[in-house]
C-alpha cells in the first residue's frame, strides 16, 4: 500500500513510455510534458532502486532534446522551402507578433543562453525556436544550447515530482499534486496575460464612453 512495485511502475509508467510522451510533446503541443515528467519522478520516488529519479531525469532530458532537434530540423526545411512547410506554419501560428519580436530581441542580446531560459519560461519554447529559426542559426549550435536547456527543464519538473512525492504517503497522492502543480505553473502565466489584457480593454472602452460623453 506503501508504494508502487517496479514492475507495476514500469506497466504504468514506464521508460519507454516517458520517452515516448515526453518526445511527441515536443513535437506537437497536445502532450503536457511538464506533467509526465513530474509524475513519473513521483512514481519513482517512492520505489526502492535510488537510479530510479536518475532514469527519470536522463530519459525525460534526452526525449526533449530529441524532440526539440527533429522540430528544428523540419522547420529548418521549412524556411529552406520556398513553399515552407507545414511544421513552420505551426509554429507561427503559435506566436504572436509581439512574443516574436520580444524573443528575436532577446536572442540578439544574449545570444544562445536565451534558449536556456526558454523552455523555464511557459509557453517561451516555441517563440525562441522560431526566432533562432528565421535568424539562421545553424541546428548544431541550436542544440548545444538546447541541451542545458532540456537538463534544467527536466530537473525543474522532475523536483516538482519530488516534491509530491514527499508530502504524500501515497504515490497517486503525489502524482494528483505534482500534475496540479505543473498545470499551474503552465497555465498561470497565459491566464494572466489574459486577463491584464481584458482589464487594459475594458479601461480603454470605458474611457471611449467617457469622451464620447463629454463631446456630445
Amino acid at each position: 500500500m506503501g508504494g508502487l512495485p517496479p514492475e507495476s511502475t514500469q506497466q504504468a509508467v514506464g521508460y519507454p513510455s516517458l520517452f515516448l510522451l515526453v518526445a511527441l510533446g515536443a513535437l506537437v503541443p497536445v502532450v503536457p510534458t511538464g506533467a509526465v515528467v513530474s509524475s513519473a519522478a513521483v512514481v519513482a520516488f517512492h520505489q526502492t532502486s535510488p537510479l530510479a529519479l536518475l532514469f527519470v531525469f536522463l530519459v525525460a532530458a534526452f526525449a526533449a532534446l530529441l524532440g526539440d532537434a527533429a522540430l528544428y530540423w523540419l522547420g529548418q526545411r521549412g524556411i529552406r522551402s520556398k513553399n515552407g512547410s507545414r511544421w513552420l506554419a505551426a509554429l507561427r501560428r503559435r506566436v504572436t507578433p509581439d512574443r516574436l519580436a520580444q524573443a528575436q530581441a532577446k536572442l540578439e542580446a544574449h545570444q544562445v543562453s536565451v534558449l536556456v531560459l526558454s523552455r523555464l519560461v511557459p509557453a517561451g519554447r516555441i517563440p525562441v525556436m522560431l526566432a533562432c529559426l528565421l535568424s539562421g542559426m545553424p541546428l548544431r549550435r541550436f542544440l548545444r544550447g538546447d541541451v542545458a536547456a532540456c537538463l534544467a527543464w527536466a530537473a525543474t519538473y522532475q523536483l516538482i515530482g519530488i516534491l509530491g512525492g514527499s508530502l504524500f504517503p501515497e504515490p497517486w497522492q503525489g502524482v494528483v499534486a505534482a500534475v496540479v502543480l505543473t498545470v499551474l505553473i503552465s497555465a498561470g502565466p497565459a491566464l494572466w496575460r489574459r486577463l491584464r489584457e481584458a482589464r487594459r480593454t475594458r479601461r480603454s472602452a470605458r474611457r471611449g464612453a467617457a469622451s464620447r460623453g463629454q463631446h456630445p
